[in-house]
């Protein structure tokens, strides 16, 4: 097993429905490690950059408007083989698929107020936890 790295974004509705302690509870229940957490506000330029695959697309405004609609928290997890495992917990990105006994299929809507964002290769996971935080902001216990 090898050690990565994912960013997660507890998004809008995780915050403005007081789920964010449920969703780190079970992160941590299922031994993840928090290298970095911190709340946030998002900038057009920082979402343009994380969500450039779909800036061209016509919903990507949406995805703005949703993204800043209140602070969203910010954590560095880690953990063996991270990347998986942390999207089998999440379920399917539409949370209407999720089964239940996932994150999405307990506390998620639709396909965008899914609760959280997690990255989905160990190379993203990198680039986006760069993206978002500074190497000081990152914590070894």
């Amino acid at each position: 097993m090898s050690k990565e790295r994912s960013l997660i974004l507890l998004k809008p509705d995780t915050v403005t429905k007081k789920n964010c302690g449920e969703v780190i509870k079970r992160f941590e229940e299922a031994g993840f490690d928090i290298r970095g957490c911190k709340m946030m506000a998002l900038t057009n330029e920082l979402l343009t950059e994380h969500y450039s695959h779909v800036a061209d697309k016509p919903f990507f405004p949406e995805i703005v408007s949703f993204m800043q609609s209140s602070p969203v928290i910010a954590m560095v997890l880690e953990g063996d083989d991270a990347i998986s495992k942390i999207r089998d917990m999440l379920g399917p990105t539409n949370s209407k698929e999720a089964p239940e006994g996932t994150i999405r299929g307990d506390l998620g809507d639709d396909m965008m107020i899914n609760v959280c964002h997690a990255s989905d290769s160990p190379e993203n996971g990198e680039i986006e936890v760069a993206r978002f935080f500074d190497a000081s902001e990152i914590f070894e216990y």
